[in-house]
């Protein structure tokens, strides 16, 4: 029997309770497709920094990097610990160090789950950049607390990092639809966003097959609103992915669908998947919290990880819950109900 190592990071507030019933549905999958899923827990969140003053041990990244993959649920805790440092000390720091250039969100409406907009039929998949850009983390401050201070944040784009990301982006675009979406902001950012679209139209020469289109960051912004079933793949640099994927998580119903993965393209390392949508710490330890999000996340990694079969039957097991109206309104039904909702239809 074939067994994979996972690591386990179910981090802050709701992201314990989304892990476990993750966890469970994808235990599950695995006894039903004949391989193991083996997971060790490590406690590494804001709860730990206090204790610590570490959002993870220095030893932690060489202690994740024998998995296979990685399953997160949630970092952040703001009313303790400042989201800067959670995210510098944590999700960052395991992005670039495991080279998951790629963050990929897919963006449709399950059966019965009813989204803002008119349109019901869409299926976006966002690529972001996930490792340098504008969350290079290259800047910093002087002067603090005088009225001479200065900040400066300098986003970082280079040819290796915008060839590859667009690269996957074609390749994506190659398997679905055949059609590309790139985005920039080149009207007003003359520089970085000039060259990604020069990268664009050199890598679009090897992609013949693939329809490419480009757009301003904020004409694709109001596409996915009035016209999202005229998108395909969507790839974007780091800031501007962030935001289009919160809008992608919108009119799919809300960040309780929002699944997504850290994706090592060369599997040198491993890949990280996770819900997106933070720890919500106004509803954590109420049992409350939608594991949908999680579970497709969970999806992703079997697919990933080659167990297509059972990735398969987690998101069929998805469908088939949210077609009978479970899990698709928050707080209807609690974390338990909607797994156990699930897990009763895996086959």
């Amino acid at each position: 029997m074939k067994n994979y190592a996972i690591a386990l990071l179910p981090g802050d507030g709701i992201g314990r309770d989304v892990t476990d019933a993750a966890w469970a549905v994808l235990e599950a999958a695995a006894r039903h497709s004949g391989f193991a899923l083996n997971g060790t827990r490590f406690p590494w969140s804001c709860a730990y920094y206090k204790d610590t003053g570490m959002m993870m041990p220095g030893e932690g990244l060489n202690a994740l990097r024998k998995f296979d993959a990685i399953l997160l649920g949630a970092v952040g805790w703001p009313a303790e610990v400042p989201d800067a440092v959670s995210l510098h000390g944590l999700l960052l720091p395991i992005r670039k160090e495991f080279a998951q250039y790629a963050n990929v969100r897919p963006h449709r409406l399950l059966p019965g789950v009813n989204g803002p907009l008119k349109a019901t039929k869409f299926d976006i998949l966002c690529i972001r950049e996930n490792t340098e850009g504008e969350y290079a983390g290259a800047g910093g401050r002087v002067h603090q607390g005088t009225s001479d201070e200065v900040a400066v944040e300098t986003a970082v784009f280079t040819r290796a990092g915008v060839e590859r990301i667009l690269r996957f982006g074609f390749d994506q675009a190659r398997k679905r639809r055949g059609k590309l979406a790139s985005v920039t902001k080149s009207n007003a950012q003359k520089f970085s966003m000039v060259f990604w679209d020069d990268m664009t139209r050199r890598i679009a020469a090897e992609y013949p097959d693939v329809e490419v289109n480009n757009y301003h960051v904020d004409a694709l912004a109001a596409r996915m609103i009035l016209a999202p079933e005229s998108l395909d793949v969507v790839v974007a640099s780091n800031l501007f992915g962030d935001i289009l994927t919160d809008i992608g998580a919108a009119i799919q119903g809300g960040l309780g669908f929002a699944a997504s993965a850290n994706i090592n393209p060369d599997r040198s390392a491993p890949s990280m998947f996770e819900p997106v949508h933070g720890s919500a710490p106004d509803i954590a330890r109420l049992g409350v919290a939608n594991p949908i999000a999680a579970i497709w996340s969970g999806a992703m990694m079997l697919d990933h990880l080659g167990e297509r079969e059972a990735a398969a039957r987690v998101m069929a097991a998805l469908e088939a819950t949210t077609s009978r109206g479970i899990g698709t309104i928050q707080g209807k039904e609690r974390t338990d109900a909607v797994t156990a909702a699930v897990l009763s239809k895996l086959s």
